[in-house]
């Protein structure tokens, strides 16, 4: 189903002036952490298999886009897995689109773990708490306070910008931007590159220096489920066909597999370029590196790299047997794997050897990994726009360990990146606090992004 909120064409010509970076009012700074704390509020949790609605959350972002004046298409595949797509008309009818995306849902938080309440949006001390305050309503924020500027300045970006806020991308994605993808290609036209989540965050690596991480790849998804099959019988029998057995000794085989390097022309960059930034010279291609020995040099910023030098398969879940002392027919368990761009024929080859002859496995979910030019113009101003607001900052490509939309997105051709910039204080562990116990982001941060945002999308960055 479809539907369509009525707006007026304030943010899609109208006598609008081409834009330029500086937008960004007290308004906007205002209403990005408002926004951002509203966001939180609406519960969009995804429980997956399809327990989640974010229709009120679709809503919401619908309004604030129509208040601006520019018209958003609710879209849904399934009842109330709502998703928002509007495009921003550039004063370059010749130009790339450009499409900027990011989801509704959130994962689980349980509120007795928490300091404050997961989806109160507290904004206390200069902080909002909650979840999905990094992942991702805290960007969702920063799009709408962004553009909702531009209107009021009466400025245009110089390419068509594409938004889209969808539904379900913490499980299969299928019908969030999956569902664009494959049924409403159209509104995508043009569109060449696309930014979101992940990146443009400060790290800050040993010695005080500050990392501006930005995306420019993903390892692929690689859902498992595992099928042991035996003998169903007592449980007081010898019984050599146990399925429960089969299953726990490929599991193990499976947690204890030594992956090989494999390094992708992102993570060489990344290596490259995170290591220069401390004064480590080194050739990741050098025929006997010791990939360990190097990781230990980059000190803290090797948490940028580790996690996708390689394959990984982590068993997660056991599902077997219904009473203690009957032996049952079959065993299910479920691994997380992810593979590195071009690392799929590996994986699949090992995971035959390491499951064994007695237990059956299945992809139920999966995507390919991804990867983006680093030493093109896109990534050229996404640096300036970072160095802009934090000279200091260095600014270095990286691989995401895990996955996002832009898989769903690059069926249309569309190169992702993750670009969420957010400023944030010593101390601060962006990697923990994501899909971690007391999510929040600080204000400064979104004012931060706005500002960055705001720079980056009035870019002509085709003339780089």
């Amino acid at each position: 189903m479809a539907d369509a909120i009525n707006g007026g064409n304030g943010g899609n010509g109208g006598g609008a002036t081409t834009g330029g970076a500086g937008a960004i009012d007290e308004q906007a700074l205002e209403e990005v952490v408002r926004f951002t704390s509203d966001l939180i509020r609406i519960d969009t949790t995804n429980r997956g298999g399809g327990d989640c609605r974010e229709r009120p959350a679709a809503e919401y972002v619908a309004e604030r886009l129509a208040d601006a004046g520019i018209e958003p298409v609710l879209l849904e595949k399934e009842p109330g897995r709502t998703n928002v797509v509007a495009r921003i008309h550039g004063t370059d009818p010749g130009a790339d689109a450009l499409l900027v995306h990011g989801h509704l849902d959130v994962v689980p938080a349980q509120a007795a773990d928490w300091s404050v309440h997961p989806f109160s949006g507290e904004v206390r001390d200069g902080v909002v708490w909650g979840r999905g305050a990094l992942d991702m309503k805290n960007m969702d924020a920063m799009v709408l306070a962004t553009v909702r500027a531009w209107a009021r300045a009466g400025v245009r970006p110089p390419r068509d910008i594409v938004l889209a806020f969808t539904a379900d991308e913490e499980d299969t994605a299928v019908p969030g931007a999956g569902f664009l993808a494959a049924e409403h290609a159209a509104l995508f036209e043009g569109c060449t590159v696309g930014i979101s989540e992940s990146g443009a965050y400060t790290f800050h690596a040993d010695g005080g220096m500050r990392l501006y991480p930005v995306g420019a790849g993903e390892r692929g998804s690689a859902w498992l489920k595992l099928t042991a099959h035996g003998t169903a019988g007592h449980g007081s029998k010898v019984n050599h066909r146990n399925a429960v057995v089969k299953l726990a000794a490929a599991v193990a085989r499976i947690g204890e597999h030594q992956w090989p390097v494999r390094l992708t022309p992102t993570v060489r960059a990344a290596l490259r370029e995170i290591a220069a930034a401390q004064g480590i010279d080194v050739d990741p291609g050098a025929p006997g590196l010791d990939m360990d020995e190097l990781l230990g040099k980059l000190g803290r910023a090797a948490a940028l790299v580790a996690a996708s030098v390689r394959n990984s398969a982590n068993p997660t879940v056991l599902d077997a047997g219904y009473k203690i002392n009957v032996i049952p027919g079959a065993a299910v368990g479920f691994v997380d794997g992810r593979t590195v761009p071009g690392g799929e024929e590996e994986f699949r080859t090992t995971m035959d050897r390491l499951t064994g002859p007695d237990v059956d496995w299945e992809v139920y979910h999966g995507e390919p990994g991804l990867q983006a030019p680093v030493d093109g113009p896109v990534f050229a101003r996404m640096r300036a726009a970072l160095e802009r607001f934090d000279p200091e900052g260095r600014v270095v490509p990286f691989c995401m360990s895990g996955g996002t939309d832009a898989k769903q997105f690059a069926r249309l051709g569309i190169v992702g990146y993750g670009f969420s910039p957010l400023e944030l204080p010593t101390g601060f562990d962006y990697q923990a606090l994501f899909h971690g116990v007391d999510e929040r982001v600080p204000v400064r941060a979104l004012h931060f992004g706005v500002r960055v945002l705001d720079h980056f999308l009035m870019d002509r960055f085709e003339e780089a």
